[in-house]
């Protein structure tokens, strides 16, 4: 999933770099709940709901390329997003066996989350929006914060390292 996800947003080095900068890491944390809103408008908003929905749709893509480069990347959310690399590239260049279960079943846990926020919308039901978005969430920090880890366990390959300033 994320290899596809990568190839979705099509980042780049500098991309890559630019996702790297706090600001880009935790304002993507605004991402679905503008999403949810944006389809939970339509049962106000009717077909004009498209608009809030495009522009939440808009706000994800643009999200990881609007911020600078970071004045320094020696911080939790820049690891997070150079550990993502570091998972991505797993094929590769191998990652410490420690680190390669429990990121995949974050990615289920969110994936589920995923579903049940899906069906929330589609049914306008509260319930399971909430639980799905928890579920999103959890899953995705905890992920954030294993890709830290294995960021900090892969630094010592030369390429990976030059990422840390």
């Amino acid at each position: 999933m994320w290899r596809g996800t990568s190839a979705l947003f099509r980042l780049n080095d500098e991309g890559w770099l630019r996702h790297a900068n706090p600001w880009s890491v935790w304002t993507r944390n605004t991402a679905l709940p503008a999403l949810i809103l944006a389809v939970w408008s339509r049962a106000w908003l009717g077909a004009w709901a498209l608009l809030p929905v495009s522009a939440a749709v808009l706000w994800t893509f643009a999200n990881p390329r609007i911020f600078p480069r970071p004045r320094s990347t020696n911080n939790w959310a820049s690891k997070a997003v150079f550990g993502e690399r570091v998972w991505l590239n797993r094929g590769r260049l191998a990652i410490p066996r420690h680190h390669t279960v429990l990121p995949g079943v974050l990615n289920a846990v969110s994936g589920a989350g995923t579903v049940l926020v899906v069906w929330g919308l589609y049914w306008l039901h509260a319930w399971p929006v909430v639980l799905g978005c928890s579920l999103v969430y959890a899953g995705k920090l905890w992920f954030l914060d294993r890709m830290v880890w294995l960021y900090e366990d892969m630094k010592h390959v030369p390429e990976y390292g030059a990422w840390l300033y």
